[in-house]
C-alpha cells in the first residue's frame, strides 16, 4: 500500500521522474479526452473522415504518454517493471503493424478492420496496470476501473459489438474517469510514489 510518510529527502533524480511520471499521465488524461471529443463528433457529423488526420496524432501522442508513464513509474518490484516494459514494446510493435495496415493512419486500419482494435490492447494493459497500481496504492477506486473497462472496450470494438455512437459513449465514460483518476493522483506529495528506497529489489 502506499504510504503519505517521508522515509527519506528526495533527490533531484527522484523529483523528477516522479513529475515525468505523472506528466504521462495527464498527457494520456487529456489525450483522451480529447479522442472521447472526436469520436463524439464524428459520429454526428457526415463527412467524419475530416477527424481522421487528428485522431491519428493523438492516438500516436497516447502511445508516448503512455510511454513516460511506464519508463518513470516507481514499482518495489522490478521484476514487475520489467514486465510493464515488455507490454509497452509489445504496443509499440503492435502501432507498427497498425500504421502498416492502415498506409499510415491508425484510424483508416480501425475502421477498416474492426478486429485490429485489439492490437490496441498492449497499451491498454499499460495504462490499466499503472491505473490499478495507484487504485491498489492510494485507494483511486476509478483505477481498477479504469483496467477493467478499458480492455473491455477495446474487445467489444475488435468483436464488431459497439456502433459508432458506443464508440463515442464508451470513451467519453473512459476520459471522464481518467480525468478523476489524474485529478486525485497528480496533486499527491511527490514523495508518496517513492515510499521506502530500502524496499525496491
Amino acid at each position: 500500500m502506499g504510504d503519505y510518510q517521508l522515509f527519506q529527502p528526495l533527490t533531484k533524480e527522484d523529483k523528477v521522474t516522479v513529475v515525468v511520471y505523472r506528466i504521462g499521465i495527464a498527457l494520456s488524461s487529456l489525450i483522451m479526452v480529447f479522442l472521447a471529443f472526436l469520436a463524439w463528433s464524428a459520429s454526428r457529423s457526415e463527412n467524419p473522415t475530416t477527424f481522421a488526420l487528428l485522431a491519428n496524432v493523438l492516438l500516436l501522442s497516447l502511445h508516448v504518454s503512455v510511454g513516460l508513464s511506464v519508463i518513470f513509474i516507481h514499482l518495489y518490484v522490478g521484476k514487475f517493471h520489467q514486465m510493464l516494459k515488455g507490454l509497452y514494446a509489445v504496443a509499440i510493435a503492435a502501432v507498427v503493424v497498425l500504421l502498416i495496415v492502415g498506409k499510415g493512419s491508425l484510424i483508416a486500419a480501425l475502421a477498416d478492420r474492426s478486429f485490429l482494435a485489439a492490437l490496441l490492447l498492449p497499451l491498454s494493459g499499460c495504462l490499466g496496470f499503472i491505473t490499478a497500481k495507484e487504485a491498489f496504492c492510494f485507494r483511486l477506486t476509478e483505477g481498477y476501473l479504469l483496467a477493467l473497462v478499458m480492455p473491455l472496450y477495446l474487445l467489444l470494438i475488435a468483436a464488431g459489438g459497439m456502433t459508432p455512437g458506443g464508440v463515442s459513449y464508451g470513451l467519453v465514460l473512459i476520459a471522464a474517469m481518467l480525468v478523476l483518476f489524474t485529478v486525485r493522483k497528480v496533486f499527491m506529495p511527490l514523495h508518496t510514489d517513492i515510499g521506502d528506497k530500502s524496499a525496491y529489489s
